[in-house]
């Protein structure tokens, strides 16, 4: 069995038996919401940061799933920009950045709310 067997299966989000403290969902709620600003530096930088406390799972975890997202949007954005030579693309770029925003605001509500969030597509190249 390959490792990409099951690819297009989001992960399932961290069990815990407490939801997370205060500060991680702020830190959770800012990787999500950086995306819109940022792309994937925002994520990125804290996912860098906290990955190594295994006290910050939540953040980690969130970070990671902003991370990946952001890098799908990167990639379909890429493509989009190639395919403006035949005008498909100038009509799908304002789609992806929509779809960007939409689902950085679900997940920013979701992980501020202690809820482990997962995005419904994105490239989990992060793991």
């Amino acid at each position: 069995m390959s490792e990409f067997d099951n690819a297009t299966t989001p992960p399932p989000p961290p069990v815990g038996t407490e939801p997370a403290p205060t500060d991680q969902r702020t830190m959770a709620l800012a990787a999500h919401l950086l995306g819109i600003f940022t792309w994937f530096i925002g994520a990125l930088v804290i996912w860098l940061i906290n990955k190594d406390d295994a006290s910050k799972s939540f953040v980690t975890d969130q970070a990671k799933e902003a991370l990946n997202f952001q890098i799908t949007i990167a990639i379909a954005m890429a493509i989009c920009l190639v395919l403006v030579l035949v005008f498909i693309g100038a009509l799908l770029m304002p789609v992806v950045g929509v779809l960007n925003v939409v689902f950085c605001i679900i997940a920013a509500v979701k992980a501020n709310n202690g809820e482990a969030y997962r995005y419904p597509f994105a490239l989990r190249l992060i793991k």
